[in-house]
């Protein structure tokens, strides 16, 4: 069966249209990201394997395909002032792809080449350094780094990947409770790597026996050749892990940024959460479609724990904006296309 699904898809994607591609070394893709990387899949889209590159040299559009359909990630990674330009023309050439978790800002310019516009969830953001955890409603963001270390666990920052065989044995831990267990899902998001690659964080809790706990992984975000901020690409911790540990290591990473002049800090996606009228035309069927799945028991404990997710970004009170996803006909084929490509079937 897996042969003759590849085959299948093989066969599709032969007669998706024909994008031009660039072969964009790894160190190519990050030049571009640290002139431009300035939304949260900036970085995931230089450093992910398995996707495609739309572009002339000076920034990229990247795409996945799946089912005869393209699906582009993110934003154009080039000067915003290219950008409206980068999306016309990979949508002339890819016979009107898919634009997933989109900003405003790409939504307005597909929104006037006739695409529909879905919200898709939010992303949450933490401006610096004037969101701190003082006051009343983060009392149990405090309270969690209190009670960590209280019970005697420490704090700390891994940057030269010195906890390698610890990370791996961490990561097994945390896969073997998953919902999923067989498989990461991709595209959205990245499989995991021990190692950290350039220029990404990595902060880590132990226990009061010193075993390690739980990781936090960032990835950068960039402006003209400088980091402004980060945003949380991993979360790995033991199973019987207290719940403190990962509201406690967040507070403690963006603390420690907030020191360091970082301006803003992203918690990512929450999927589907607050799915409203986008204010551009919409398909009111995924709208709907949306909103049924987050509030979905089955979705929630046998696919993807969406409500747990936003539970948890919330505890941190950011401001959150809108992401958006974008297609001119949206068929039910197409989003079975974007659900394999994502790995969520």
């Amino acid at each position: 069966m897996p042969s003759l699904r590849k085959h299948i898809d093989g066969f599709l994607e032969g007669a998706a249209p024909k994008v031009p591609r660039r072969e964009l070394t790894h160190l190519e893709r990050l030049a571009m990201v640290r002139r431009h990387g300035d939304f949260s899949l900036a970085y995931s889209t230089a450093v992910q394997q398995k996707l495609s590159y739309f572009s002339d040299g000076d920034g990229y559009i990247a795409f996945g395909s799946k089912m005869k359909h393209h699906f582009a990630l993110g934003d154009p990674v080039v000067d915003p002032s290219e950008r409206p330009g980068y999306i016309k023309r990979f949508v002339e050439a890819a016979g009107g792809p898919w634009f997933v978790q989109i900003g405003a800002a790409t939504a307005k310019v597909l929104a006037g080449l006739g695409y529909q516009i879905n919200r898709l969830g939010v992303d949450t953001r933490l401006q610096l350094p004037a969101h701190d955890f003082s006051g009343k409603r983060n009392e149990t963001v405090r309270y969690s780094e209190r009670w960590l270390a209280k019970k005697g666990f420490t704090f700390a920052e891994d940057r030269k990947n010195m906890l390698l065989d610890e990370v791996s044995r961490l990561s097994e831990n945390w896969r073997g409770e998953r919902i999923v267990k067989r498989w990461e899902m991709g595209f959205l998001n990245r499989p995991f790597a021990d190692h950290l690659g350039a220029d990404m964080r990595r902060f880590v809790l132990h226990g009061p026996e010193g075993e390690l706990v739980a990781i936090l992984d960032f990835d950068p975000l960039f402006s003209d050749g400088k980091v402004i901020g980060y945003t949380t690409a991993f979360k790995r911790k033991q199973v019987d892990a207290t719940p403190h540990s990962e509201i406690g290591l967040t507070k403690f990473a963006v603390d420690r940024f907030r020191e360091e002049g970082i301006s803003v800090v992203t918690l990512g996606l929450s999927p589907l959460l607050d799915v409203e009228p986008s204010g551009f035309a919409e398909s009111s069927f995924w709208r709907g479609a949306f909103q049924r799945a987050y509030e979905s028991p089955w979705v929630n404990r046998s696919r993807f724990n969406l409500q747990g997710q936003a539970a948890f970004k919330r505890r941190f009170h950011g401001l959150e904006e809108p992401t958006y996803i974008a297609f001119r006909k949206g068929t039910l084929m197409e989003m079975l296309g974007l659900l394999r490509l994502i790995k969520a079937i």
